[in-house]
């Protein structure tokens, strides 16, 4: 039996200093030397230095004056991060979705986008189609007096073209620009 127990508990020993130690140093001593800003959070800073937030979540921007990201699932809370799991036939889904859109409606302006209305799968998605910034600038202009044109010159550099998907804007980067905006 001590034949058998012996190398058992050698390899297991052995297995979980690899994998739940060296391994996961030696990967985060790669990250940190090939990717340090993705490694530590892609946090964005203020002029100050002070964090915003991260690039690679969304956060709630209120008022008139900001571009307002997707909703979220989880209160764009990252411990509760994930999707509202509502199937398109549940009626709290449909009642959400028409408030929603019954408050981000403006008039002559066509449907709201679809990606103001729904959750990502993650609850914390940072970016929006280009489409979706553009129906909110007319608001945005408006709450700051500054013509849309502007806006739109502001949105244009923001666009992103991912490796793969269609173009997007994050939300947090694109009103850390609109608040250094003169």
């Amino acid at each position: 039996m001590a034949s058998l127990l012996r190398p058992a508990l050698s390899l297991m020993l052995l297995m979980t200093a690899i994998t739940g130690v060296v391994y996961p140093l030696v990967v985060t001593g790669i990250a940190q030397v090939a990717f340090p800003a993705q490694a530590n959070g892609s946090l964005v800073r203020d002029s100050a230095g002070q964090v915003l937030g991260s690039a690679l979540i969304a956060q709630d921007f209120t008022g008139d004056n900001w571009f307002h990201p997707r909703p979220s699932a989880g209160a764009f809370a990252t411990v509760a991060s994930s999707a509202s799991n509502l199937a398109p036939s549940n009626p709290a889904l449909a009642a959400r979705v028409k408030e929603s859109a019954a408050q981000l409606s403006v008039p002559d302006q066509g449907p709201v986008p679809l990606a103001l209305l729904t959750t990502s799968g993650s609850g914390l998605d940072p970016h929006l189609p280009p489409e979706a910034i553009r129906y909110q600038l007319a608001r945005v202009a408006s709450a700051r007096n500054v013509p849309a044109e502007t806006l739109e010159q502001l949105v244009q550099k923001h666009i992103e073209q991912p490796l793969v998907g269609p173009p997007v804007v994050n939300v947090l980067l694109l009103n850390q620009a609109l608040a250094q905006l003169k």
